[in-house]
């Protein structure tokens, strides 16, 4: 009988987060007039199925799907293999400024992307990379916040598998694919994924460096259905609709690694 406050408060939450996915839901089956008008109501009055046929003429998304998938793999696959590698050797190696190292990395943390924003974009169009996959993929294949928890994740494992390689023979590179990165495997996959995400759902970035429509992704597809005549929100919310379940279907994929993943992230510091 105690308990029943807690869930019923869970469930206040629970229902408060998910409500905002079912108006997005209901709405992309609204004409423009309902979803205009302001209620709280997901549930259409008239149900237009039409309208994702409709959203998906109005702009080439098979082309930003491509685009949004490629470019957010590689940035999993990119972030993923330098967190290994950088986590490990702040775990395990020894070398002079380890400390003053790691901390200038946390302190990247701090600066706010808008900061580095220009200064980005400059060097990408130095390097004749405007309007490229790499300078939608590049600037993000390190991170700071994966390396710390990659490092957390190695500085979590008992210290005599890493006697025990070492007195086998077993180089670091070996040591760290064979054993290490398979026993991190949480961390790992909470790092691809966070990766994934952001990648995926990244707009002002690939805003700034494309202009070419078959560079375009599908965050910056979702920017069509607002113009000048104003904002034709039930289209708006068909395609958010469908842009959203990779990213959920990805999530709930990973979520159990995620979970231990950020659990096991503060065992050791």
């Amino acid at each position: 009988m105690r308990t029943w406050p807690k869930y019923a408060a869970l469930a206040s939450m629970a229902a408060l987060m998910i409500w905002p996915f079912l108006w997005m839901i209901g709405a992309s089956f609204m004409d423009l007039a309902e979803a205009t008008t302001p209620s709280l109501s997901p549930w259409p009055r008239e149900w237009h199925p039409e309208n994702y046929a409709q959203a998906f003429r109005a702009a080439p998304f098979a082309r930003y799907f491509l685009n949004s998938l490629a470019v957010s793999g590689a940035i999993a696959a990119a972030v993923t293999v330098t967190s290994i590698m950088a986590g490990y050797a702040l775990a395990r190696l020894r070398f002079p400024g380890k400390r003053m190292l790691f901390a200038a990395i946390l302190a990247t943390m701090m600066v706010p992307f808008e900061v580095t924003l220009i200064p980005n974009f400059v060097l990408i169009g130095k390097l004749g990379w405007y309007n490229t996959y790499l300078a939608l993929i590049v600037p993000w294949c390190a991170n700071a916040f994966s390396i710390f928890l990659m490092r957390q994740a190695f500085l979590g494992l008992p210290k005599d598998y890493f006697d025990a390689a070492r007195i086998d023979g077993c180089g670091h590179l070996r040591f760290l694919a064979r054993l290490a990165a398979p026993l991190a495997k949480p961390a790992v996959v909470t790092v691809a994924l966070f990766a994934f995400l952001g990648g995926y759902n990244a707009l002002l970035w690939p805003l700034v460096v494309t202009t070419d429509e078959s560079m375009r992704v599908v965050q910056v597809g979702l920017t069509v259905f607002a113009g000048d005549a104003g904002v034709s929100l039930n289209l708006l919310m068909c395609a958010s609709a469908i842009v959203i379940l990779p990213a959920a279907a990805v999530y709930f994929a990973a979520q159990r690694q995620v979970q231990e993943g950020a659990l096991g992230a503060g065992i050791k510091a």
